[in-house]
């Protein structure tokens, strides 16, 4: 018999919140550490030796994050079901030298990171969020969560073939955004206004990892308030679903065949390729540390890893319905439908059959609907941490996901059902 769902639209309501407090990588593994501690999952640092406990546990490193719970009793040998997800989005990033300008405008210069919606940033009001490293080397949160930048386009009057021929837009010429008036151009100004702004002393600030965000709060959307728009779903609802999902099982008090994990990777948008990456060692070594904190062997970390399942949740695409034909003819998802089921035989998903029957296993014992995409054979397909994932790590990965529309852009689409619908599946599927 299914259990009873444990999320409802309130779930939404709160992916929302969450969504409005994470403007960056950094805000949203801190906001996630915040949920677990009050969960009663504790931090522990790699620096330390670590016990074989039992409990919630997790890990923070940069904007990545892994967290896992384990049960009462659990062996070494005990197999993981992990739940994979990306903390960072599309979006402009500050450079080195972030003072510049020209004609009197004040600007910020910044860099493209990942695959933006380029047009989706324009004549919008950005703050400037991020992370600060101090002389000491620590660091500390900033965000400018009002309006301080904006890059403006250029009227249709001096730009009279936009509308027939479309926008094109330079990526080193037409993207800074401007941020005040006047002439003398400073070295160290814009570093001296979040010093301000963060409490902190002049000149306390060494390094920065900034980038800029849209300020318009996540909304409810449509006649019946049945869409949500917002920012950074991609992928920020998989990691606020994910850490909903684990620390529910936790609390739940049930005997667990597996020892249930949430790994939030930064740097998917541009490879994976990092020490917080889902192609670098922080998985593998939180897993194996983990086992051999209970007393394990290789040999129990091999039994360990061979009987593991990891779900890559990453948003997909919903059948557009202006666009319709760039979508596989038989597979069109729609939002509110269900999460996603994502295959493609060419392995840019790591989805096989065994997969889809761990997943559909899921969603039947959650009493959620699901749907499959694949994409249209004539377009290149995306993919995700899910691939990497399973190659690194040699361990059974599923690609799922929520499906929504405006991917990649400042302000993202999704159904205001989909996320609890996830959240439910993710409970079931770690409950293994």
């Amino acid at each position: 018999m299914s259990a009873p769902p444990r999320f409802d639209r309130g779930h939404t309501d709160d992916l929302m919140s969450f969504l409005a407090a994470s403007p960056s990588p950094y805000h949203a593994v801190a906001n996630t550490a915040e949920r677990l501690e009050k969960a009663g999952f504790r931090q522990v640092a790699e620096t330390d030796a670590w016990d074989g406990t039992s409990g919630g546990k997790y890990v923070l490193r940069g904007g990545a994050i892994v967290a896992w719970y384990v049960p009462e009793g659990a062996a070494a040998h005990t197999p993981f079901r992990i739940l994979g997800a990306h903390t960072d989005s599309p979006n402009l990033r500050v450079k080195p030298l972030p003072d510049t300008g020209a004609h009197g405008w004040r600007q910020v210069a910044v860099e493209i990171y990942g695959g933006p919606l380029l047009n989706s940033w324009l004549d919008r009001d950005l703050g400037l969020a991020g992370r600060l490293t101090l002389r000491d080397g620590t660091t500390r949160l900033v965000n400018v969560d009002r309006p301080l930048l904006r890059v403006p386009q250029l009227a249709i009057h001096l730009d009279r073939s936009v509308s027939a021929e479309g926008l094109k837009l330079d990526k080193q010429r037409h993207l800074q955004p401007i941020w005040g008036l006047g002439n003398d151009v400073r070295d160290g100004d814009l570093i001296a206004f979040l010093e301000e702004t963060a409490g902190l002393e002049a000149g306390e600030v060494t390094g920065w990892d900034l980038m800029v965000h849209s300020v318009e709060p996540p909304a409810y959307l449509g006649r019946d308030k049945e869409l949500v728009a917002g920012p950074r779903m991609d992928n920020l609802l998989s990691v606020h679903a994910g850490a909903a999902a684990l620390t529910a099982v936790a609390g739940s008090g049930a005997g667990l065949p597996s020892i249930p994990v949430l790994a939030a990777f930064d740097h998917e948008e541009n490879g994976s390729q990092s020490d917080t990456g889902a192609d670098g060692p922080l998985l593998g070594g939180v897993l194996e540390r983990s086992v051999f904190a209970r007393g394990g062997s290789y040999e129990d970390k091999a039994r360990a890893f061979a009987g593991t399942v990891c779900l890559s949740s990453d948003t997909g695409h919903a059948v557009h319905p202006n666009y319709a034909e760039r979508h596989d003819p038989t597979h069109h998802p729609r939002v509110n439908g269900g999460p996603i089921l994502k295959v493609n035989v060419n392995n840019r998903y790591a989805t096989d059959g065994s997969g889809r029957a761990v997943w559909a296993a899921a969603c039947e014992k959650a009493n959620v609907p699901f749907q499959s995409f694949v994409s249209n054979n004539s377009m290149p397909c995306g993919t995700t941490i899910g691939p990497i994932t399973a190659a690194r790590h040699g361990i059974k990965t599923v690609d799922i996901g929520v499906a929504i529309l405006s991917m990649h852009s400042a302000r993202e689409l999704c159904g205001a059902d989909d996320p609890h619908l996830l959240a439910n599946s993710l409970v079931a599927f770690l409950e293994g």
